[in-house]
């Protein structure tokens, strides 16, 4: 069961988030392998519900770099903030997969916010749109936005949510033309949007049957 300390999730409701994220990724790779013009990678995403300082700490001992996130904000029947994270020093590799080749480093750094952005917005809309699809409900999605600094700067933003709020924090690894970069989403959600998550999660298992396909 996953939980922190608060709220928890059963093994079956976890399980049928797992595939909707799964899902959401998978739609959200294959959007990115048409901007790339190349095939997309993608490890099976890890996901667990942990409360906001377990998720600094957790980010913080796998990645102690500088990072990069696009974050966006949602609202509906659940509301919160989802990311897109990974290391600053892989910013430009992933970039450089967006880009034509024959560009010179000082055009891709100029390029790089944007290509950046439009990334974030890919993933997280693809993502965000496959769970709220799958949940029957509806999301409104704010425009990405490109911010850098260490893990706690990314779980202290101006709310949605509101400071204490739990993460919905996914691992995932993903390859552009030979490029391994790691690469975080992290989803957080207050105490009634997680409610509202389950109670959703419960009414999805129902119409499949408890079944894992989604």
């Amino acid at each position: 069961m996953s939980t922190t300390g608060e709220i928890a999730l059963s093994e079956l409701q976890l399980d049928a988030l797992t595939e909707l994220v799964n899902l959401g990724v998978s739609r959200a790779a294959g959007n990115l392998a048409v901007m790339v013009r190349e095939e997309v990678l993608l490890t099976v995403p890890k996901v667990a519900l942990m409360s906001r300082a377990d998720a600094i700490r957790t980010l913080g001992e796998r990645d102690s770099r500088q990072l990069v996130a696009v974050h966006q904000t949602f609202e509906g029947e659940i509301v919160g903030r989802a990311l897109l994270i990974f290391p600053e020093e892989r910013s430009l590799e992933l970039v450089r997969s967006l880009v034509s080749s024959e560009l010179s480093n000082e055009e891709i750094i100029e390029l790089e916010q944007e290509a950046l952005a439009e990334t974030g917005n890919v993933i997280l809309n693809s993502c965000l749109a496959t769970i709220a699809n799958s949940l029957e409900s509806r999301l409104k999605i704010s425009l990405p936005e490109v911010i850098r600094g260490e893990s706690n700067r990314f779980f202290s933003l101006p709310p949605p949510p509101e400071a204490g709020s739990t993460v919905l924090f996914v691992y995932i690894n993903f390859a552009v033309r030979r490029r391994n970069i790691e690469g975080y989403i992290a989803m957080l959600m207050d105490l009634p949007s997680l409610e509202a998550l389950k109670k959703l999660l419960d009414a999805l298992i129902l119409r499949t049957g408890g079944a894992s396909q989604v």
